[in-house]
């Protein structure tokens, strides 16, 4: 049987999650205002709706990834009080994660992008 107060309260901390997220870290502030600005310019542009699917997509997986890379640098900072060789190739590959999901989002946002630019310019 569903036990609806304790998923309540699991939405709850996931609000929380969210909330703490956007309000202290500068990396998601930046993914947001970028996030921002692509969803007007795929408005201007009339992407598909495919496309904006798509973008809408690729936005949220850079978020989540940057949201994953926190709560390791968290949990690091936690645990480890001195500066170990391991805790930093765990942020820095964490960190990796996030640049190479993000450059991924950026050449698939060029490909569905481009197009639209172009026609507009014509």
């Amino acid at each position: 049987m569903l036990n609806f107060r304790k998923l309540f309260k699991s939405f709850g901390y996931a609000l929380e999650g969210l909330h703490y997220s956007f309000k202290y870290n500068q990396n998601i502030k930046i993914h947001t205002l970028v996030a921002l600005i692509i969803l007007i310019a795929g408005f201007l542009l009339k992407l598909t709706r495919s496309d904006f699917f798509d973008v809408c997509i690729l936005i949220v997986l850079v978020l989540a990834a940057e949201m994953i890379n926190t709560s390791i640098e968290e949990v690091i900072n936690l645990l480890v009080n001195e500066h170990r060789l391991e805790a930093k190739i765990a942020k820095d590959v964490s960190a990796g994660m996030v640049l190479l999901i993000s450059i991924l989002a950026a050449i698939i946002g060029i490909f569905i992008f481009l197009p639209h630019i172009l026609s507009f310019f014509k």
